[in-house]
């Protein structure tokens, strides 16, 4: 079976995981968060759903493991997803 051709994605500081599988997270957050941070977006909107907590507790691991791209992170409110997406603060370049 051939492999499916990659999708570009919109570096817009915005991403729907709700089409990815959970096994593409672990390259496919930090390639996003650097490409967002290569266009000068320090603040990303990671949108994983609310469902049973699983895929924002992996966000949320993946997250704390690329101290170098994040500064926090933290759930959304009312206006920008509450528990089904994750607000990132992408570190400043020094």
């Amino acid at each position: 079976m051939d492999e499916p051709e990659p999708v570009e994605l919109p570096i817009n500081g915005e991403l729907d995981l709700h089409t990815f599988r959970p096994s593409d997270l672990s390259e496919l957050i930090p390639a996003y968060l650097a490409a967002c941070h290569a266009k000068g977006i320090r603040e990303v909107r990671i949108i994983h759903g609310k469902g049973t907590g699983t895929l924002r507790t992996t966000v949320h691991a993946l997250l704390d493991r690329l101290p170098d791209q994040v500064e926090n992170y933290r759930l959304g409110n009312e206006t920008s997803g509450s528990w089904g997406a994750t607000l990132v603060t992408l570190r400043s370049t020094r």
